[in-house]
């Protein structure tokens, strides 16, 4: 059997359901429709006895594999943004409802992460009960590029990162490899990237008693250690387990001696200084919240993003810059990270919608 829309392929052979992302001239970055047409198949298939398990990919210009998803698809972003189009709020209450049924999916559900995996991708794959990686992986969580924070339930899994790893993931961006993937809690196993379609398809052709049993022989197969160093957490901490972002960037910039140092606090410059405050602040909560309930506080911070201000949208901006004019030079308000006041990124966390009639108050893990 199999389904096809023009972004998403969705097919079950023997006991195993297959999905493959195929936008690869966008990286398979999501539209509304294939959010959509994921979470259609996803629930189509929870309750379906002939499918145990559940994979997914992406595909690149010369085929499958080779990047799994860079992340939501920024220009509708920017267009719906700037125009008032009320399906950029569809978009973001469909995606987070997405990311929920993977993170609480009844069944295996195998990521194959690799090439780029950044954004929407990860929110996609992080809910995953196997996540593997190749030495092709390229993970980031980088909103704050685009003056946005790193939603679809960013705030859950980089807070369960190792010490202040997630911090320093969401506020900089950093792209991270397949061993630091594994190291710090974003991925679960290492497959060389030759061998994804052997495994992909030996799923298809195996039969296997339950789904316990699907996982079990992925996991058996991708035993392989991951290649790669991993940066060294006492370091990371050093900064980035500081009260703030002031007191990060003020000890970046005292270290003269470490490159690493001085690189980081010229990125965190350049990052919207707004959406800085807010990010740090959605990862500390976020560390003591589920799924379910941080999902709905990012619901409620995205609203901010896009209307806070009329007219003054830091991810509108950030997006134009990166991606629409390409000046890279956005011009963020506040424009420094010593003109942020407080009273402006502590009004993210309030909710514009009564518990009751939250868009996301189905949601229950």
């Amino acid at each position: 059997m199999t389904e096809m829309s023009q972004d998403v392929v969705a097919e079950v052979r023997g006991q195993v359901g297959f999905i493959t992302l195929n936008r690869p001239k966008a990286i398979n970055a999501l539209s509304l429709g294939m959010v959509r047409d994921l979470l259609a198949q996803l629930l189509a298939w929870k309750n379906d006895p002939q499918v145990l398990a559940v994979a997914i990919r992406g595909s690149n210009k010369e085929g499958v594999f080779g990047h799994f998803c860079a992340g939501g698809d920024i220009r509708f972003l920017h267009q719906a943004g700037s125009t008032g189009n009320p399906e950029l709020e569809d978009f973001f209450t469909e995606e987070y409802a997405l990311n929920h049924l993977i993170f609480t999916y009844p069944k295996p559900y195998i990521a194959f992460m690799d090439g780029i995996v950044m954004g929407g991708g990860m929110g996609i794959s992080q809910g995953a009960s196997v996540r593997l990686v190749t030495e092709k992986t390229k993970m980031a969580m980088p909103e704050t590029i685009i003056g946005l924070f790193p939603d679809v339930g960013g705030g859950y899994f980089l807070s369960r990162c190792p010490g202040a790893v997630g911090e320093w993931l969401a506020l900089t961006g950093d792209t991270i490899g397949a061993a630091e993937a594994i190291a710090f809690n974003l991925a679960d196993a290492y497959v060389p990237s030759a061998e994804q379609s052997q495994l992909w398809e030996a799923l298809a052709t195996q039969t296997f008693a339950d789904g316990d049993a699907v996982q079990a022989f992925v996991r058996l197969q991708a035993a392989t250690p991951a290649p790669g160093a991993v940066r060294d957490v006492a370091e990371i901490n050093q900064v980035f387990a500081l009260p703030s972002v002031q007191a990060m960037i003020n000890t970046l910039e005292a270290d003269g001696a470490s490159e690493w140092a001085q690189a980081t606090a010229t990125v965190l410059r350049k990052r919207s200084p707004l959406m800085l405050f807010v990010v740090l602040e959605q990862i500390r909560r976020a560390r003591h919240m589920d799924v379910a309930s941080d999902l709905r506080m990012e619901r409620d911070m995205v609203r901010y993003c896009f209307y806070l201000r009329p007219g003054q949208s830091e991810t509108v901006e950030g997006i134009r810059a990166l991606a629409v004019d390409k000046d890279h030079a956005p011009q963020w308000n506040p424009a420094h990270i010593e003109d942020v006041p407080e009273d402006l990124w502590k009004s993210f966390f309030v909710s514009p919608w009564p518990a009751h009639s939250h868009p996301l108050a189905a949601l229950k893990d």
